[in-house]
């Protein structure tokens, strides 16, 4: 492979790295602490801030109209004025010769269009925080702590789904199975490390890095069961539209439910169809009729995965069913093919659509958003919950390790490595420096990537790293000790390069394939710290690999091919 293409191969992992690290160095040095509690709310508690935020704003705006209209426009509604100059260009008018309020606001039209304007910038400045807390590397509970959950198991739920009065062992092997769902769906790669453990005899107590969002405990606290397709009486369906628009105020009983109306078949159910809003909360569009028998439950459900639709781009679940539900879903849709059928999220329809054609084995549904959609993949990928859980308490721990621990662990990482750097340099001299840049990209490359699939650094984890450095300083050294007897031998600094770099390769690869295939094992066979570390250290050997023979080969040969160095700086003995 020639120089330039190797170079390129190296600015482009560079680039992605870069991209891959972004939002971790944003989410922590960029982003304010206050917003980032914010963020971390339900969606409902950030609808209120915005709109609370917005409705201060626009009385502001209102009082600054007042007093001076013709004044510019105070910096802090800057993204008004950015609006504005985009409603002229779309209108193809000239530009103001100042930005005052007055053309501000009267380009943005009507008193409802300002506030909209105020509430989007809220609303979208703190879920753009929350979608890239999804994609930041986390720290463990060892070194910032997360949030803590007490969950109740319902043992009503678990005698109604036996069929009769659950006996202790009955309870205790639900409780363990529910433990081993949980921990599958928070830690799906096995760097999460969260602490699960029973309380009591019906309780479970679930420690998770990272901050205490309810959105985040809910998605791994869904039900498998609670996903059911079900046929939709199209014709009652408009009919009860027609009533509800007609006779608003006879449609609902005293507690809030549907009046079951004279034209509602038995074996026939209401249920609200529910869209996302602009900050992904639930908003009731319209009642729907269904079977009330379920055509087919998420039980059946094998595999699932998130796509995005070919046409509209929104995203998709695709999912496979078992064999016995293939059989129970193909008779479903040949029998009410033309019909509509529902899918049915805890009750809510999410999806309706026609039956064109039986389907046997392999569905798509849609009306889910990204977040929700991935969310309901984990969960149709994993088992059913063999009991319902409900959450007692949660609320934010510190670090397990305490402050002076994590201070003082990070000061000897970091004075560990600062010493290698040094050492490499006075022993190797102008070497060392090629291996010190190896060796900061290496730690770039592998937090790049354990950043990229939104994993949790442990002081486990961190073990991996410091492996894996010293993994990579010693094929460095294996290096640097080659070329130096080809210098011996009397060959070129060229020669000696290209020589050294190909007797140490094999070298190198026969001690990192090893320790790798030990990581795999590890990765597979382990959990929880284990495997958090077997994978971090598999990800950095894969990472030294490629900084030691690619990134320091690449430096070697631009200095002796293309400076046409006389002498390469090895050590002070060469």
């Amino acid at each position: 492979m020639s120089k330039r293409a190797r170079l390129l191969i190296v600015l482009l992992v560079l680039v992605a790295g870069g991209v891959f690290l972004y939002p971790t160095f944003n989410w922590y040095y960029m982003i304010p602490q206050d917003q980032k509690e914010l963020a971390a709310g339900s969606k409902e508690q950030i609808q209120a801030y915005a709109r609370g935020r917005a409705s201060r704003d626009f009385i502001e705006l209102k009082d600054l109209v007042v007093k001076d209209q013709d004044s510019v426009m105070p910096d802090k509604f800057g993204f008004l004025t950015v609006e504005a100059k985009d409603n002229y260009k779309m209108e193809k008018r000239d530009f103001p010769d100042t930005w005052s309020i007055a053309a501000v606001l009267n380009s943005l039209g009507s008193e409802k269009s300002v506030f909209n304007s105020l509430e989007n910038q809220y609303r979208e400045t703190l879920l753009d925080i929350k979608e890239s807390s999804s994609k930041i590397l986390q720290l463990g509970l060892d070194l910032s702590g997360g949030m803590s959950i007490l969950l109740e198991a319902d043992i009503d739920s678990l005698e109604r789904r036996l069929g009769h009065t659950a006996s202790s062992d009955d309870q205790n092997q639900a409780i363990d199975r529910a433990m081993e769902i949980l921990n599958n769906r928070i830690d799906k790669f096995g760097v999460t490390e969260p602490q699960i453990r029973r309380q009591g005899s019906t309780q479970i107590a679930i420690e998770i890095p990272g901050a205490a969002d309810p959105e985040r405990v809910n998605a791994f606290l869904m039900g498998k069961g609670s996903l059911n397709f079900h046929i939709v009486d199209q014709e009652a369906s408009q009919m009860l539209s027609t009533y509800f628009n007609e006779h608003p105020g006879d449609v609902f009983a005293e507690d809030g439910s549907v009046k079951r109306l004279d034209f509602i078949e038995a074996g026939d159910v209401v249920r609200g169809y529910y869209t996302k809003d602009e900050y992904g909360i639930d908003q009731l569009q319209r009642y729907v009729v269904v079977s009330e028998e379920i055509g087919l439950d998420g039980s059946h459900i094998q595999e699932a995965t998130v796509a995005s639709h070919p046409v509209t781009g929104k995203p998709v679940i695709n999912f496979t069913l078992d064999q016995g539900g293939g059989e129970i879903f193909f008779k479903l849709t040949t029998a009410n093919e033309g019909k509509t059928l529902a899918v049915l999220l805890d009750d809510k329809v999410k999806s309706m659509a026609v039956i064109n054609e039986p389907i046997r084995e392999r569905v798509q549904m849609s009306g889910f958003d990204r977040a929700e959609a991935t969310n309901l993949a984990l969960v149709l990928r994993t088992a059913a919950m063999p009991v319902d859980l409900m959450i007692n308490n949660q609320q934010a721990v510190g670090a397990s390790l305490g402050e002076d621990s994590v201070r003082q662990g990070l000061q000897a990482i970091t004075l560990g490595f600062l010493l290698v750097i040094v050492f490499m340099l006075i022993y190797y001299l102008g070497a060392g420096f090629v291996a010190d840049i190896a060796l900061m990209l290496n730690l770039v490359f592998i937090v790049a990537i354990l950043s990229a699939f939104n994993l949790t650094l442990t002081l486990t984890s961190i073990a991996g790293i410091i492996l894996t450095v010293g993994m990579a300083v010693d094929a460095n050294v294996i290096i640097f000790e080659r070329i130096k007897e080809e210098c011996r031998l009397g060959k070129s600094p060229e020669a000696s390069v290209k020589a050294g770099f190909r007797k140490a390769f094999w070298t190198i690869m026969d001690a990192n394939i090893t320790t790798f295939i030990a990581a795999l094992v590890l990765s597979q066979m382990a959990s929880g710290p284990i495997q958090g570390f077997a994978n971090t250290l598999a990800v950095g050997i894969v990472s030294s690999m490629f900084t030691a023979l690619f990134v320091s080969r690449l430096m070697f040969d631009f200095t002796t091919e293309k400076l046409k160095i006389k002498k390469l700086s090895l050590g002070w003995r060469v």
